[in-house]
């Protein structure tokens, strides 16, 4: 499903080249859980900008759905992301002005999708807003809203979610619930999940830990905590 090659990211500051990804490899499977933890700074969202072709890398390649990214125009990549990317944000990015019902429609509507109102309600009643549906972001509490913003991103049923520290901005007793509907949408529709969060319980829920640091990432051993480094 993914697949990253010799990545690098490097940004031009002042007098100075700084390298925030270093020959960066990653390989995900299909269905696969994978969650990437690190510090602030380590360029986390960097590596989720660049995989969802938001993005693009100084060097390497980029492979997603069996689509190479780095051959892509923008709006090729947009295309990519509208048909098998769903992603998560942190802060849900929703449309103040429309409704619950509305936001989840929108991915649809923008794809020329006919009966989008109807499967935007019902992906709501999956993530148990159906009830809310008509309510404005404004309306909701912030564990509805990241939950609109769940149902948003898998409502054109995506082959991978990208999430984006998904429980960041929530209590723990939300985040837990968010964390559950991650999961249960994931096995019921066979999507392949990828997390990006400091929440190292969050991860301990995924087939496997990687760690983002000085630009590289390493395999955490859930056993031992021991750190390997990926080479594919």
């Amino acid at each position: 499903m993914i697949e990253l090659s010799n990545l690098s990211r490097n940004y031009s500051m002042a007098d100075s080249n700084v390298s925030v990804l270093s020959q960066l490899n990653l390989s995900v499977q299909s269905t696969e859980r994978v969650a990437i933890v690190g510090p602030s700074g380590s360029g986390k969202t960097t590596l989720l900008l660049i995989l969802t072709g938001l993005e693009s890398p100084s060097d390497g390649t980029v492979q997603v759905a069996r689509q190479t990214l780095t051959d892509m125009s923008p709006d090729q990549r947009a295309d990519l992301r509208r048909k098998h990317i769903g992603i998560v944000f942190q802060s849900f990015h929703l449309i103040p002005t429309l409704t619950a019902r509305e936001n989840v429609a929108l991915p649809l509507e923008i794809g020329g999708q006919r009966n989008s109102r109807k499967q935007a309600l019902a992906m709501l009643d999956k993530v148990g807003l159906a009830t809310r549906a008509s309510h404005y972001p404004a309306q909701l509490s912030g564990g509805e809203q990241q939950r609109v913003a769940i149902a948003r991103a898998l409502v054109h049923e995506p082959e991978l979610i990208v999430a984006d520290e998904p429980t960041g901005n929530l209590d723990e007793k939300t985040g837990d619930r968010i964390m559950q509907l991650l999961f249960e949408l994931n096995r019921d529709q066979g999507t392949t999940l990828l997390l990006v969060t400091h929440d190292h319980k969050l991860a301990a829920h995924c087939d496997r830990t990687l760690q983002l640091e000085n630009g590289q990432l390493h395999e955490i051993d859930a056993a031992s905590g021991a750190r390997t480094q990926t080479t594919s």
